[in-house]
């Protein structure tokens, strides 16, 4: 049984955003997957290209790694999301809205960082996926 787009991108944000666990993250691919940040300048801490499960493996592995260990975490009751489907069934297109809640210490407002992602699959993985974010967030 296939799972649907939605499945799909429920269980990448669970590996990913939700528990940044990069074994349950790379499962999410398909053995010779793509992820890909276009956005993201070379250099920058957030990996820019990973072919391939186990580079995706590592790659979010050493990225989640230099992340504090106290920095802010996504409210995920107040981000939101809306998943497109195409006239390609290998395709989906997703618009994410994902806020953060205020920081007292740093005197940070809210914030919210919208971002699309752009998934191709093959047999019930990702076998690419396009994350186009603002690179500032990352580098």
């Amino acid at each position: 049984m296939s799972r649907t787009p939605q499945q799909i991108f429920q269980s990448y944000i669970y590996a990913g955003t939700m528990t940044r666990n990069p074994d349950a993250l790379a499962e999410n691919f398909t053995e010779d997957g793509v992820y890909e940040a276009p956005l993201v300048p070379a250099g920058a801490t957030f990996p820019r290209r990973l072919e391939g499960r186990e580079q995706i493996r590592s790659g979010m592995a050493a990225y989640y790694e230099q992340l504090p260990k106290d920095g802010r975490s996504p409210n995920f009751e107040k981000s939101g999301f809306v998943l497109h489907t195409t006239a390609d069934p290998d395709v989906f297109i997703v618009e994410i809205d994902t806020a953060f809640d205020a920081d007292e210490e740093t005197n940070e407002a809210d914030t919210v960082v919208s971002l699309v992602q752009i998934f191709r699959i093959r047999d019930d993985k990702i076998a690419q996926l396009r994350d186009y974010f603002a690179p500032d967030l990352v580098s």
